[in-house]
């Protein structure tokens, strides 16, 4: 029986092929903003919700820790990270002389990694956000006498029907986005198409008021135990200017006898800890992207 995916659409999106890498048998629900795909699983509309959360070179998105932590309290059962690959594409109208392109659309994170290419390429020509580089490519698409340009993955392209002119546009070649998988029940992955790239438990701390040193002495619980942090985050509570809770990544799945410890040693001090989950990270590679055709 398929399982129902809520992802951050319309089709064709980063995350869309972030579902697709990872259950490619699946049903996919698209939804227009992330706070809906939480809430479809919240709600039971769908069993599964793949949603973004870190960028390499814009960070974290930051309505999805918000969302997950003060509305909806859903565990991580997976983390995908997947390459960003941008491509200028267009009508295959327009593909012989794309340079005479009069507008180019897409996300504004997406153009703002393509500013080397675009100053360099087609300086002069103006650029326009949408909500998504897969909207830009519907774009396109919907406008075949229009002399406009998209940037978007290969699957926006594949999805409607458009000619890659430029491939990799992007400034930084480094860049991935990382995606996290959400659901009340704990998640099989099968007939996935990625690597296996560790296992990681994210711990959500808050500290107790007033508390001279308290970050300090966290982090020496963690230090001392020679368990690892991939990453350290602070958020707003909500409750007050100056009130914040922290989101620590640990590259250890939850054990019987060291994250349990660090645990007990931090409510020792004061400090309320929430287990976000413990789950497996998967590595998309670019070679696994470049399987779709057209």
């Amino acid at each position: 029986m398929k399982r129902n995916i809520a992802f951050l659409g319309p089709k064709a999106t980063f995350t869309d092929l972030a579902v697709s890498a990872m259950f490619p048998e699946e049903e996919k629900l698209p939804m227009l903003t992330i706070p809906e795909c939480l809430d479809a699983v919240y709600e039971g509309k769908a069993e599964i919700a793949v949603v973004p959360l870190e960028n390499a070179l814009e960070g974290s998105v930051n309505i999805t820790l918000d969302y997950l932590i003060h509305e909806v309290g859903l565990p991580i059962q997976g983390e995908i990270n997947a390459p960003i690959r941008q491509h200028l594409m267009v009508h295959p109208n327009h593909a012989e002389n794309w340079k005479e392109v009069e507008m180019i659309f897409s996300h504004s994170h997406a153009i703002a990694q393509c500013h080397k290419f675009l100053h360099k390429e087609l300086k002069g020509i103006p650029c326009e956000n949408l909500t998504s580089t897969a909207a830009a490519a519907k774009l396109v698409k919907d406008s075949p006498k229009r002399k406009i340009a998209a940037i978007a993955n290969e699957l926006a392209a594949k999805e409607y029907g458009l000619t890659i002119v430029k491939e990799d546009i992007h400034d930084y070649h480094h860049n991935h986005t990382r995606f996290i998988v959400v659901s009340k029940h704990k998640v099989t992955f099968q007939n996935y198409e990625a690597q296996e790239h560790g296992v990681k438990t994210t711990l959500m701390i808050v500290l107790p008021d007033d508390h001279a040193g308290a970050l300090h002495q966290v982090l020496s619980a963690f230090s001392w135990r020679r368990l690892n942090l991939s990453k350290i985050e602070s958020r707003p509570m909500k409750t007050g200017l100056g009130n914040y809770f922290f989101i620590i990544d640990i590259e250890q799945e939850l054990d019987d006898v060291l994250i349990p410890g660090a645990i007990q040693e931090l409510e020792a001090l004061g400090c309320k800890v929430s287990v976000l989950g413990s789950y497996r990270s998967f590595l998309i590679e670019n070679k696994t992207i470049v399987k779709y055709e057209w």
